[in-house]
């Protein structure tokens, strides 16, 4: 019986600890498969061309697009694993799967391969100036091949707590004197991780433009991963020291 009772009481101690160790872990870990629904994600207009294909999936169903536009884009608004703040965690990685059926411009050659890239853009609609609907920060994920099966494209944002945009990462809301996208003037690169009110995942890169194309591709697998900060885990060594020792006293 003492021994159930010690047990119990280790447990009690332990619980708090866990639960502020994932408080500060929880809210950006998750992977959508499409095998539960869409989970938030739309596809370009609202998700009126695009549809969950039991036929395509990457171990899952996938999220599959069939329309003629400027940029193919997946967007989430909803899922609070895939917004809010992200300057909670010391770092987090994004990632999808993603599989080029057919990418063609209609007007031309149909064997013209169109140079188009994904981006994975975290948007902040609070922190919008000169015009613009939003403020942005956005990495180029890499080229789209065409009829090449699954791509695995991924990024890390490797110190959320950054000013400015480093290694590959860019800011969008403004333009500078040559006409590149930039942050807005007082909006740093961990204010908008703070506020993201949207992600995309997007063919256009900002501060291009395209003509339309015939998109067919499918999205899977998209990720979201947090590292938590130093703290959450000293916090946590810490409390399991507290209760590894009561249980040698005890012993």
């Amino acid at each position: 019986m003492r021994t159930l009772s010690n047990a119990l009481r280790l447990a009690a101690l332990l619980v708090p600890l866990l639960a502020a160790f994932h408080a500060g872990a929880a809210g950006h870990n998750a992977t959508v498969d499409f095998s539960s629904g869409t989970q938030g994600w739309e596809g370009h207009w609202d998700g009126l061309y695009s549809n969950i294909d039991t036929t395509l999936g990457n171990a899952a169903p996938a999220y599959r697009t069939q329309f003629e536009t400027f940029a193919i884009t997946y967007v989430n608004s909803t899922n609070p694993d895939f917004i809010g703040d992200f300057t909670q965690t010391k770092s987090v990685s994004f990632g999808l799967d993603i599989n080029v059926l057919s990418m063609s411009l209609t007007d031309t050659d149909p064997g013209f391969d169109p140079d188009r890239h994904l981006v994975l853009e975290l948007r902040d609609y609070d922190t919008a100036a000169e015009g613009m609907p939003y403020a942005s920060v956005w990495i180029d994920l890499g080229k789209l091949d065409i009829a090449q099966g699954w791509q695995h494209l991924q990024a890390t944002i490797a110190d959320t707590q950054a000013l400015t945009p480093s290694g590959d990462w860019h800011g969008n809301g403004a333009e500078n004197e040559f006409g590149e996208p930039v942050l807005p003037s007082g909006v740093s690169f961990a204010q908008v991780l703070k506020g993201v009110d949207q992600i995309a995942f997007t063919s256009f890169v900002p501060g291009y433009a395209y003509t339309a194309i015939d998109f067919d591709v499918a999205i899977d697998n998209v990720s979201v991963s947090a590292v938590p900060e130093p703290g959450s885990w000293a916090l946590l060594a810490g409390g399991l020291a507290i209760v590894g020792g009561a249980a040698r006293r005890r012993r």
